[in-house]
């Protein structure tokens, strides 16, 4: 999946209109949710080298919110790498060059939206 068919998913599976909050990256792309404004999903191109990897080139990448128990073993899969500049407990970065699929990206964006949800209170004597 490119950055181009995510950002189409997401708008169009998540009612979720892209946004653009730095003028100085406009190539950053947030995913908000409508009712608590938290984000839940980051597109930006970022230089190779800030995820660790050797070249020059510039990377799309997404930043999704993971359950820390499932991080360790996505860190371990070709694509995946700490989240570029946002917590690396919580938050994963997948590139977007093609070479994961739909498949393996798409149950993410779903969990990211879900973890950042707002929650429902208990009733204190429930």
């Amino acid at each position: 999946m490119d950055r181009a068919a995510l950002e189409t998913y997401i708008t169009e599976n998540y009612s979720a209109e892209a946004d653009h909050p730095w003028a100085r990256y406009p190539d950053y792309t947030v995913f908000r949710h409508g009712n608590n404004k938290k984000w839940f999903a980051v597109i930006m191109k970022i230089p190779r080298a800030r995820l660790g990897c050797p070249g020059e080139d510039v990377l799309d990448v997404v930043n999704l919110k993971c359950d820390p128990l499932m991080l360790g073993s996505l860190l371990l899969e070709p694509g995946f790498f700490p989240a570029y500049h946002m917590n690396k407990r919580h938050w994963v970065s997948l590139v977007l060059d093609g070479s994961m699929t739909d498949d393996a990206i798409l149950p993410l964006i779903w969990k990211s939206y879900d973890l950042t949800a707002k929650k429902l209170r208990r009733a204190k004597n429930a």
